[in-house]
């Protein structure tokens, strides 16, 4: 797909084709990104459950992976929601580039 100037685009929110969503990475608006401590993960799927982006990857076992950065906007629900083991969370939200 090549990139549109503004004025090109259709106006309103109008999807043009189905599964187009998936052509447009968003983890570039980002200025804060969710960082995994695996050791304080008690797989309770919260964080893919509550991501809006669908960003949390589960495996075909049913345990959670990595972050999918390239959809990832950073909202930080995922940190919210984290239970994490013995009050140590799984998931801290850093700066972006660090």
């Amino acid at each position: 797909m090549s990139k549109k100037f503004w004025e090109e685009l259709p106006q309103g929110s109008v999807v043009l084709e189905a599964g187009s969503s998936a052509e447009f990475k968003t983890g570039g608006w980002r200025s804060m990104r969710p960082k995994w401590i695996e050791e304080n993960c008690i797989q309770c799927l919260f964080c893919w459950m509550y991501c809006p982006d669908m960003s949390v990857k589960v495996n075909a076992e049913g345990k959670r992976e990595e972050f999918d950065f390239d959809f990832c906007k950073g909202c930080g629900i995922c940190a919210l929601e984290c239970p994490g083991k013995k009050g140590n969370k799984a998931i801290v939200m850093e700066e972006e580039g660090k």
